[in-house]
């Protein structure tokens, strides 16, 4: 596979590829962020790109690897996470702008164990503000558009986490679900 498709790989074949040294984390990283810079124009899946600490990450993951510290399959994994996941020293917005500056002080569980496991965080995902509607438009960040096809928005608050995903801006992703009862 050329080093320009290796966005189109299923996530599982990625962490095979990786384990075996197949492939590196370092050309991983940079094939997604290509990716990202190649569609994100039309797409608005993410509110934060981590760029830099994506390649560094990158960089400590092929280290390890080679060094025969491999943690498990998402060792080297490009992931991304909806942007209310709280990750340490991270902007955290919750896809609004009151929170626009929050800056966490600690991971919450599911980033925490991502990272223990090597998954490199690739950047925080748009959102419905406040996680709370079922449609991904967002008034602060911009509106989270279907990948396939741009002139329609990506459902559910978890917006930016399926349409980077179906876009191949990410191996994986996080998203949520509230569980908000309407009644009629």
């Amino acid at each position: 596979m050329k080093y320009e498709e290796l966005w189109l790989l299923p996530v599982v074949q990625v962490a095979r590829l990786l384990r075996t040294r197949r492939i590196s984390p370092v050309e991983l990283v940079a094939a997604y962020l290509e990716r990202i810079d190649a569609v994100e124009g039309s797409v608005n899946a993410y509110i934060t790109v981590m760029r830099d600490e994506a390649k560094a990450a990158a960089w400590e993951a092929e280290r390890a690897i080679s060094r025969g510290e491999y943690r498990g399959p998402l060792h080297g994994v490009p992931v991304a996470l909806k942007d209310l996941f709280n990750t340490k020293g991270v902007r955290t917005t919750s896809g609004t702008k009151v929170m626009s500056d929050f800056i966490p002080a600690e991971d919450c569980t599911a980033a925490a164990k991502l990272s223990e496991a090597g998954a490199i965080l690739l950047g925080k995902l748009n959102m419905t503000e406040l996680a709370y509607g079922a449609t991904g438009e967002n008034i602060h960040y911009g509106d989270t558009r279907n990948p396939w096809n741009p002139d329609r928005i990506s459902g559910g608050s978890s917006s930016g986490s399926a349409a980077a995903t179906a876009a191949g801006e990410c191996a994986a992703a996080l998203g949520s679900d509230t569980g908000v009862e309407r009644s009629l």
